[in-house]
């Protein structure tokens, strides 16, 4: 292709692609940042709202493949970028500093996978790099330090005030389980427990993320209320298995954002199938289609289905989840996929404006 070409036409079939991740077409969520010629076609560089690492193969064979659909020939050359806004949150509170967002991993019950599920959407999008730290908000029974090899770790302090968070597998960690004796039981009522997690958030030096996942404690009681009421979401993700039992329980951790007007960036269906090490046989143990049913019920997205796969499982109990022990396969690259679709639902979200207006204070003369 010679170096003359039509920008505006190439402009415009690029604004027609649909990013699945977002799904909006470029021309919405206005991401083309420039187009040039090059000897051999076009030079596009694209900012994507999500964090984009590892993504540029894989786009650049969809963008190669819509081209082609629309009759534009065009060999594009693809330069990948990504800056993570803040997003708006509940009304009445605002993001906490140098946070730009907190995503909550929620289940309706125990069990389902929920802890597993968050610290793997932390690492990928750590991975696909982002600064990403995880709060483990489950103070009865915190796993994050077993999950993510920190068991013993201990945080440190800043100024005697500020704990500095231990690190692995490129994230920030923190929870009660580096506090107490592992065997210690919490036998706390419900305010020692959430001014416990205010503080594990409050006092941790977190430095500037992009993302702090919380891990969620099961369940829709009074202590989960009050976590999704002042601690400031910019969305949550709702993670149940197939089973009509644990969508019964999902239902209800959804509603309970929808109460404080926490956005629900939608669904993980998690263990949907179990694929046999031996024979290859699928088998869908918790039933099927069940996320997908509740997504469409609720008009959210079904983010992901991951797999009922025993490895995952032997990963978490290392202490090297998934996304850091085998980002390539076929299991990782679900947990990747899962990362972006998710990124994705927040990007194209409100943002956060509240730094664009000065404050007004009214006083009496």
């Amino acid at each position: 292709m010679s170096t003359s070409f039509d920008s505006a036409a190439i402009e415009a079939a690029l604004g027609q692609y649909l990013d699945p991740n977002t799904r909006q077409t470029w021309a919405e969520s206005r991401v083309l940042r420039g187009i040039t010629a090059t000897p051999s076609g076009v030079r596009v560089t694209v900012e994507l709202g999500y964090p984009s690492g590892g993504y540029a193969a894989d786009l650049h064979q969809r963008l190669a493949t819509h081209l082609a659909n629309i009759g534009v020939p065009a060999s594009v050359e693809l330069q990948l970028s990504s800056r993570i806004a803040a997003h708006a949150v509940q009304r009445g509170l605002t993001p906490l500093p140098g946070i730009a967002n907190v995503v909550a991993v929620a289940s309706g019950k125990g069990g389902v996978g929920k802890s597993t599920v968050a610290v793997n959407l932390a690492l990928a999008w750590a991975q696909q790099g982002a600064r990403v730290a995880v709060l483990d908000a489950d103070i009865y029974g915190p796993s994050q330090p077993i999950m993510l090899g920190l068991q013993g770790e201990k945080p440190g302090v800043r100024d005697g005030k500020r704990l500095i968070p231990p690190r692995a597998h490129g994230v920030a960690a923190m929870s009660i389980g580096f506090l107490v004796d592992v065997e210690q039981p919490m036998v706390w009522r419900g305010p020692m427990v959430t001014s416990a997690l205010n503080q594990l958030l409050a006092e941790t030096d977190w430095g500037e993320l992009d993302y702090l996942v919380v891990d969620m404690p099961p369940g829709t009681g009074d202590i989960q209320l009050t976590l999704a009421q002042k601690v400031p979401v910019a969305g949550a993700v709702i993670v149940t298995t197939p089973q009509d039992i644990a969508l019964a329980d999902a239902r209800k951790g959804l509603k309970m954002f929808e109460k404080v007007n926490v956005p629900v960036l939608g669904i993980v269906e998690n263990m949907s199938v179990h694929v046999c090490s031996n024979c290859g046989h699928a088998e869908h143990i918790f039933g099927a289609g069940g996320g997908e049913r509740m997504a469409s019920q609720y008009g959210v997205e079904l983010l992901g289905a991951l797999p009922l796969d025993g490895r995952i499982r032997e990963e978490v109990d290392s202490g090297r989840p998934t996304v850091a022990a085998a980002p390539d396969s076929a299991r990782g690259e679900a947990y990747l996929a899962l990362a972006r679709r998710t990124a994705g639902e927040l990007a194209r979200r409100s943002r956060d404006r509240s730094g664009a207006f000065p404050k007004i204070v009214v006083e009496d003369t």
